[in-house]
């Protein structure tokens, strides 16, 4: 099963970057073909209808072909101020954003209908960024994906990491490969 796997920060240290190395992992362990990406390797800018009329730009081509080419998504989502972060949003904006006249993204559904997405998050405090997986869940399904039910929190993620960048607690590893399972078990029964 083909997987794409990213994070919604592009923080050096970012808590969130090191739960979605640790998914990709796991997730490749269970047999899925992983392409784990870096937002931060997309030249995409802000946002802005005057600026896609000029044309859109070539990095949102290419992560919408890379979306696309992926039945199934795990995303990592920090949570800013008790919601997704703006480079979620803006990256989700420009990729949902039909190309007119274009042979295959004039579809204003591609490249998210019928993908499953497996939602998990990481945070500081004791809520693991539980708000911004609250409000990106109808954000996915408005655009036609499945999102697992299965989701995952990590809270004080400060304390939740080795020196490697791998998960300490037995119990966190256990629920993030829960939402890989059933995201890798969904996308399999949707694809069939």
């Amino acid at each position: 099963m083909k997987t794409l796997i990213f994070a919604g920060s592009t923080r050096t240290h970012s808590f969130n970057r090191r739960l979605a190395h640790n998914a990709a992992a796991m997730a490749r362990t269970a047999g899925a073909e992983v392409t784990h990406i870096e937002l931060a390797d997309f030249d995409i800018p802000l946002y802005n209808a005057d600026l896609e009329a000029q044309g859109t730009p070539a990095d949102v081509l290419r992560l919408k072909e890379i979306m696309d080419s992926h039945p199934a998504w795990i995303v990592c989502s920090p949570e800013y101020n008790g919601s997704y972060t703006g480079l979620m949003k803006n990256t989700l904006d420009w990729a949902s954003s039909p190309v007119k006249g274009h042979a295959v993204w004039a579809d204003g559904n591609r490249p998210f209908g019928g993908k499953v997405v497996g939602l998990l998050s990481a945070s500081p405090g004791a809520l693991g960024g539980l708000g911004s997986l609250t409000h990106l869940t109808p954000l996915l399904t408005g655009l036609q994906c499945w999102v697992c039910p299965t989701r995952f929190a990590l809270g004080h993620a400060g304390e939740a990491f080795d020196e490697q960048g791998l998960l300490r607690s037995e119990a966190a590893r256990g629920r993030v490969q829960a939402v890989v399972d059933q995201t890798l078990w969904a996308a399999r029964r949707l694809a069939a």
